[in-house]
């Protein structure tokens, strides 16, 4: 649509009277005249206007009435503007400075908020994701009867998932390397028992469990003959292991496949 020359200047000087006012602001010596602008302009959602002015007051206003509120309104204008990290640092600040102050439960919980925003993908590193599940548990140990407190369960158990899922693709890598430099079979049990083991809720564990099976089984296809007795013993071991954590598991019928074959071979050896 085009904008009609009248309007077109109408918006051109309106634009002019905002930028005019802000650069008068900012000039100001009257701080309390900018903390009124800060929290007008965080109202009309111009959070980077709100953060400059912010930044600059929180440090006069140590000491003041107005200090835990400054400090809180600047974490908010950072997590508005989607700087999670900023808002992060700010909020864990004021919950360092106030534990017992009127905004510390928000503040606790917008930390670990903006840490779980920040998480990464997983195949990247997850430093940041443990930091994030870290902070989730300390808010729910801190207010464990808040309304935030069941949402934070679930963004914790979100995030382990992350962690999980991480952990899954290392052990399938692991399986498709096979004897590739050394047993990567065995090293491919190890990180799904361990994932098994740390995220015992996890959606993937149907997966962790197949990933040890089907390891065992190419382990003892490919192991020599002396060692394949042993080695398809244990496959049959996995195999109910399997059945038993996934009586009706989507992978029932390649399980069944290892397992067939295993008791084949063992039922052959000499008694």
């Amino acid at each position: 649509m085009r904008i009609k020359p009248l309007s077109l200047l109408l918006v051109i000087t309106i634009l002019l009277t905002s930028c005019g006012e802000y650069n008068k602001i900012l000039k100001s010596n009257d701080r309390d005249v900018k903390y009124t602008y800060a929290q007008k302009y965080f109202e009309e959602k111009k959070y980077s206007r709100s953060i400059t002015l912010l930044e600059e007051l929180i440090s006069y206003f140590k000491g003041t009435d107005k200090a835990e509120e400054s400090l809180y309104l600047l974490g908010q204008s950072y997590y508005n503007s989607k700087d999670y990290l900023s808002a992060t640092e700010i909020f864990t600040t004021y919950y360092n400075m106030y534990p017992k102050g009127e905004y510390a439960e928000s503040s606790l919980f917008y930390a670990a908020y903006g840490m779980y925003l920040d998480s990464p993908d997983e195949r990247l590193d997850q430093s940041k994701t443990y930091k994030a599940i870290s902070e989730f548990q300390r808010y729910m140990e801190e207010y464990p009867q808040t309304e935030r407190a069941e949402q934070a369960k679930g963004f914790m158990f979100e995030l382990q998932d992350k962690l999980a899922l991480k952990e899954l693709r290392a052990a399938q890598l692991y399986l498709n390397l096979g004897n590739y430099r050394g047993n990567n079979y065995e090293s491919a049990v190890i990180t799904a028992r361990e994932a098994l083991k740390n995220y015992p809720f996890s959606q993937y564990n149907e997966e962790y469990q197949m990933i040890i099976l089907r390891s065992r089984y190419e382990y003892a296809v490919n192991s020599t003959y002396e060692m394949q007795p042993e080695r398809f013993r244990m496959v049959v071991d996995e195999y109910f292991n399997y059945k038993n954590s996934f009586p009706e598991g989507k992978h029932s019928k390649e399980a069944e496949k290892y397992y067939a074959r295993a008791q084949s071979y063992i039922e052959k050896l000499p008694s």
